[in-house]
C-alpha cells in the first residue's frame, strides 16, 4: 500500500531522490567508496559543497549580491543562539508567532536586550500580528516565516531600516519571496530540502563583524564562511541528499512552481476543511500556511473513527502537535496532490457515515 506522508519533520521527500542517495550509499560517483566513507576534503565532495552552496542561491536569486550560502549543524535551534552571538550588542526586535520564536526569543536574551515587538500568544498562536512598530535602534528584527506548530505563515514581510532576520525552516523553497529583503535566512534541512543534519544559512556578509565580543570559531559566521563551510567535518550525507533535492526543484521548475503545487494542495485541503460541518480550522484564515494545515473535529467522538480511517488508508503523520491537538497536514514540496486528495476524501467518507 502506498504511503501518504504528512508529517511535520523530518518528512517527506522526492522518490527520485531517496533513489539516487540510496545508490550512493552503496557506491558513490563510481568511486567504489560509500558517500558514508569518503573523506570530507576529497574532491568528490568538495564539489557536492561547492554546489550545493551556489544551488541554493541561485533558486533563492541571491547569487553575486553579496550572500554567502553555509551548511553547518545543530539545526535552527543553534541559529537562535548564533544569530544573537552575531549580530546582537545592545537591543534586537523579535516577532513572536510560535514555539520556534518563543525559544529564539529565549536564546537572544543571553546576549543583550530583547524587544518583543508583537506576539500572538493571547490566542495560542493561530495568528499573525499586524502593524507592529520596528524600532530603528535595534541590531536587527528576527521573525519566523512559518509556524509548524500552529499552521500560521507571514504572507507579507516588513519594511526595515534594520538587518532583517528569518527562520525559514519549515517554507524555504516553496513559494517565490524576494529574498533579498532578508540579510540573514536560516533553515534546518527537514523540510522542504532534505535530511535532518545539516541547517542552511544565507547570510550577507556586510552586516557580520560589528558585534564587540569575542565570538568561539565554531559560533562565528566569518569563520564558517572563510572556511567555504568546512571549518569542521560537515554532515556529508545530510548535504548531499539536500544537494538531491535543490537540483529537484531546479529540474521541475524551481521556486515557482514548488509555489503553484503548494497553492493547489493548500487550496484541496482548506476548502474541504471549510465547507465539511464535521471539522474546523484552527489558524486565521487569512494567516493559513500552505505548509502546515491544522484542523480539529467539531465533535471529539468522530475522533476514534477518524483515526482508524486514515490510518488504514496509509495515511502517516496526520496526527496535530500536542499544544494545538487534533490533525496536522504537512504538505511540503514533495508531497503529491493526489496524498492530499486521499485525505480529503476520508474527510468526506466521515461525513457520510455520521
Amino acid at each position: 500500500m502506498k504511503k501518504h506522508n504528512f508529517s511535520a519533520g523530518p518528512c517527506i521527500l522526492p522518490q527520485e531522490v531517496f533513489k539516487e542517495a540510496s545508490q550512493a550509499i552503496l557506491d558513490f560517483n563510481n568511486s567504489g567508496l560509500s558517500i558514508l566513507e569518503i573523506s570530507h576534503r576529497s574532491a568528490d565532495f568538495v564539489s557536492v559543497m561547492e554546489e550545493a552552496r551556489s544551488l541554493a542561491l541561485e533558486l533563492l536569486g541571491l547569487k553575486d549580491k553579496g550572500y554567502k550560502a553555509l551548511f553547518l549543524q545543530g539545526g535552527a535551534s543553534m541559529q537562535f543562539l548564533m544569530t544573537a552571538y552575531n549580530l546582537l550588542e545592545k537591543k534586537a526586535a523579535y516577532l513572536n508567532t510560535g514555539t520556534w520564536s518563543s525559544k529564539a526569543i529565549k536564546e537572544a536574551k543571553l546576549f543583550g536586550n530583547v524587544d518583543e515587538v508583537a506576539s500572538s500568544k493571547d490566542k495560542n498562536f493561530n495568528y499573525i500580528p499586524k502593524s507592529y512598530a520596528i524600532p530603528s535602534d535595534a541590531d536587527y528584527f528576527h521573525c519566523t516565516s512559518n509556524n509548524t506548530i500552529f499552521g500560521t505563515q507571514m504572507k507579507e514581510f516588513p519594511a526595515t531600516n534594520i538587518p532583517m532576520v528569518c527562520d525559514m525552516s519549515s517554507d524555504i523553497f516553496s513559494r517565490e519571496i524576494d529574498f533579498s529583503k532578508f540579510d540573514l535566512i536560516y533553515a534546518g534541512a527537514q523540510k522542504n530540502m532534505g535530511p535532518a543534519g545539516t541547517t542552511l544559512v544565507v547570510v550577507k556578509e556586510e552586516i557580520l563583524g560589528k558585534a564587540s565580543r569575542e565570538i568561539p570559531s565554531m559560533m562565528d559566521y566569518s569563520v564558517h564562511i572563510g572556511k567555504d563551510s568546512m571549518f569542521n567535518t560537515p554532515a556529508v550525507y545530510a548535504v548531499y541528499v539536500s544537494l538531491l533535492t535543490l537540483r529537484w526543484i531546479k529540474a521541475k521548475g524551481g521556486i515557482k512552481a514548488m509555489e503553484e503545487h503548494n497553492n493547489k494542495k493548500a487550496e484541496l485541503i482548506y476548502n474541504e476543511i471549510d465547507r465539511n460541518p464535521l471539522f474546523t480550522g484552527f489558524a486565521a484564515k487569512e494567516d493559513r500556511s500552505a505548509m502546515n494545515a491544522t484542523f480539529n473535529l467539531v465533535d471529539e467522538s468522530h475522533k476514534e473513527t477518524f483515526d482508524k480511517m486514515w490510518k488504514e488508508a496509509g495515511v502517516n503523520g496526520l496526527n496535530g502537535h500536542r499544544s494545538v491537538g487534533g490533525y496536522r497536514a504537512s504538505m511540503y514540496n514533495a508531497l503529491s496532490l493526489e496524498s492530499v486528495q486521499v485525505v480529503v476524501d476520508l474527510m468526506k467518507e466521515l461525513e457520510n457515515k455520521v
